[in-house]
């Protein structure tokens, strides 16, 4: 195990999943310090195993990707969508356009998150220390300066420059300085296992592709992690989920689902069920003195596209480069920080917008306008197929309706296009009220993944 200096750092990490390790790889490739810091002992189980095609993006631009890759996962290149009758439509990923990626990887994120925390080890300037418990803050003035953490049954105390909070729902910055609000409108619950002895030849669907099983009150994922072991999960409202037995709720909800029931026909359990809430929450406050929260440190959402690990990538390496300027002298930090909460906002709230739009069955395209029409409706149904019948336009689509909105946009949507101002499904989005997430903010269209890509 590396040892901490007794001196400060230039940064402290608090947690060691892709956030985190976004965040040191990228500070420490500008020269400076890192200590982070990581609770438990990688490999570490982690649900939330299915990539978008940005974040392969993300990951090659980090010189990480190869190392991924050659770890024997899954390759990714389409979405399909499918219900209680054995019906489905899928969402090529090759049809993301401009000769753009069309793949991506569903992993294991116990070796995946392992793959990311070892390359931030690797790199000079950064001290990972595992099973490392933060047990509090340390402050200069108002100034978060640094932590009182416990390694190896020793208390220690050290300072830095900033400190970053990458801890999840663990939320040390964001909880300890009372900062995360709670959300109400889509308060889900999961149920998950993983299943062995895969046979794909029982896949009704096309190999590699994640599988959304869509009824009535919920829906079950389908993500193979390994070519022999697949994810199945169930989401439902938290109430319902409460007053069931998790087992059977499980078993009666896969028995729905013909298509994902087929697939996985001949399997056994390797990982019994498991629960996990899925309760949403964020802050409006994302940076101050001293301080960086990133990914799902500063806001968790719903897990249905996918997004979560672009998210924590594009955020924990946003921070390191503000963190970088304001270290240079190149930029004030107050200036920094906004510029930072404007990235993170924007992002999160685009993809929350997309989740919205899709759960919301009340939301219906009248011509070119796309509106919530007054009924009242539940937050789960036929919005599922409104992603696909009631929002797109069909241009290389599987059918046609009367939106214009070119299918490729829909397609670079569902895979990370969440800080483009020109992405026209995001446009129609974004412009529901009722969709909003965060306090006012000004929005930062500006793709972290593909440059140069700004509002028209």
């Amino acid at each position: 195990m590396a040892e901490a200096r007794n001196d400060d750092y230039d940064a402290i990490v608090i947690g060691g999943g892709p956030s985190g390790s976004a965040y040191a790889i990228t500070l420490a490739r500008k020269g400076h310090s890192v200590l982070l810091l990581e609770r438990e002992q990688m490999p570490r189980f982690h649900i939330g195993e299915s990539l978008l095609t940005y974040t392969a993006d993300v990951l090659e631009q980090m010189g990480l990707l190869d190392r991924v890759a050659k770890s024997g996962f899954v390759i990714k290149r389409g979405i399909e969508l499918t219900g209680t009758e054995g019906t489905f439509r899928r969402l090529d990923l090759g049809q993301i356009g401009d000769g753009r990626r069309g793949w991506t990887l569903h992993v294991e994120r116990s070796d995946f998150d392992k793959i990311l925390l070892d390359a931030a080890a690797e790199m000079p300037g950064v001290t990972v220390l595992q099973k490392a418990r933060v047990r509090k803050l340390l402050f200069s003035g108002e100034r978060v300066s640094g932590v009182r953490y416990t390694c190896d049954g020793e208390d220690h105390e050290t300072t830095a420059s900033f400190v970053i909070d990458a801890s999840g729902r663990a939320g040390v910055i964001a909880r300890g300085l009372d900062l995360r609000k709670t959300d109400n409108d889509l308060r889900m619950a999961a149920v998950f296992k993983h299943f062995g002895g895969l046979d794909e030849r029982n896949n009704p669907a096309t190999e590699g592709d994640i599988q959304l099983g869509l009824y009535e009150d919920g829906w079950f994922w389908a993500i193979p992690i390994r070519p022999d072991v697949i994810s199945i999960g169930c989401l439902a409202p938290a109430e319902i989920l409460r007053e069931s037995v998790p087992e059977d709720m499980f078993t009666k909800n896969l028995e729905r689902i013909p298509r994902i029931a087929q697939r996985i026909k001949g399997t056994t359990v390797i990982r019994e069920l498991t629960g996990e809430n899925n309760f949403e929450y964020h802050c409006d406050t994302l940076a101050g003195p001293g301080f960086f929260i990133i990914g799902d440190a500063g806001c968790f959402t719903d897990p249905v596209f996918s997004g979560g690990v672009l998210l924590a990538l594009t955020t924990g390496r946003r921070a390191a480069e503000e963190t970088a300027r304001v270290l240079a002298g190149e930029a004030e930090e107050k200036e920094a920080a906004l510029r930072y909460q404007n990235f993170f906002k924007t992002g999160y709230e685009t993809y929350y917008r997309l989740i919205r739009a899709v759960y919301d069955n009340r939301y219906v395209s009248e011509g070119r306008e796309l509106r919530v029409s007054p009924q009242n409706g539940r937050l789960a149904g036929a919005g599922w197929w409104g992603i696909q019948e009631r929002l797109q336009a069909t241009s290389g689509g599987p059918f046609d309706t009367r939106e214009s909105i070119e299918h490729f946009w829909l397609v670079r949507a569902l895979n990370g296009d969440f800080w483009s101002g020109e992405n026209r499904f995001f446009q129609r989005l974004r412009e529901e009220k009722a969709w909003g997430l965060f306090d006012d903010f000004d929005p930062l269209y500006e793709c972290p993944v593909h440059a140069g890509e700004q509002a028209s």
